[in-house]
């Protein structure tokens, strides 16, 4: 499937939000792939980090003690201020906050690509965890960063690449996590007021897509199935697509064909939203 824009009249807006580890440097194919396509694209980076990569790895003091809803309530308000509900796709925590955000009924329509898990979502898988075991490890962690090796960022991040092509990809995109999101997360079954609860049968939630690879070994595919259980609930559009052989990176290679779905799938949908009373 290929998404175009014939004329300005047919051009949408598309939020972009990074996940961890990352920048909006991250989406930098998918921004000149939507562009072309005639869209207007925002890639918006979490707070403070609106910094080269190079820069945050020499220093992460942004990084420290920067939470979830500080990141959602970012993105809300740059959301607010647009003419028209965007469509948001979000990776990683980036997908747990475009949940975030659409169930606060903003939006258009939202993709969720190897998202984090909401509130309520109880699967747990053993690479879940070790992927967020630099964070959760030491309760100490929580108002710091959360670094990744060379070698634990291809364990967990680009497995199914070469370790030199992970290595390649480190150098460009790569920055340290920030612990406090994987603790507000990691514990949010355990937490009545976790900042990650959303209402699953929100009415009036946009439609949404979850997407994944059968390789993602940080949301892999079992997660996305438990969340889009949850989802489900709401009357509004929810669907699920997984590609086999594809990690967690969201640039992997053939990442055309995933970008080119999420937002045929979003522009198809918010259209039929549109014309739903």
């Amino acid at each position: 499937m290929r998404s175009t824009a014939s004329d300005p009249a047919g051009a949408q807006t598309i939020v972009l939000i990074h996940g961890m580890w990352m920048t909006p440097l991250s989406w930098e194919h998918w921004v000149s792939h939507y562009t072309d396509r005639g869209h207007h694209v925002l890639a918006p980076a979490w707070p403070g980090l609106d910094a080269e990569p190079e820069q945050l790895r020499r220093d992460p003091s942004p990084l420290r003690n920067l939470g979830i809803t500080q990141v959602v309530d970012h993105y809300d308000k740059i959301i607010r201020g647009l003419e028209q509900p965007p469509i948001i796709i979000g990776h990683s925590f980036g997908g747990l906050f475009t949940q975030l955000l659409l169930d606060r009924g903003l939006g258009a329509a939202g993709v969720a690509m190897g998202t984090g898990a909401p509130k309520g979502v109880l699967r747990l898988p053993y690479s879940t965890l070790r992927a967020a075991w630099p964070a959760l490890g030491n309760p100490a962690n929580l108002k710091k960063e959360a670094p990744l090796t060379l070698k634990q960022f291809h364990w967990c991040f680009t497995n199914a690449l070469s370790r030199e092509e992970s290595d390649a990809v480190y150098q460009r995109y790569y920055i340290p996590g920030s612990a406090r999101p994987f603790f507000q997360a990691g514990f949010a079954n355990f937490n009545p007021k976790a900042v990650t609860k959303v209402d699953y049968r929100n009415p009036a939630r946009p439609p949404l897509l979850l997407l994944t690879g059968t390789e993602d070994r940080i949301s892999p595919p079992s997660v996305n199935r438990a969340n889009l259980k949850k989802q489900r609930q709401a009357s509004s559009a929810t669907e699920y697509k997984e590609y086999p052989g594809r990690s967690h990176f969201p640039g992997q290679g053939g990442w055309e064909e995933v970008a080119d779905y999420a937002l045929d799938w979003t522009l198809s949908h918010a259209a039929g939203a549109a014309a739903t009373p």
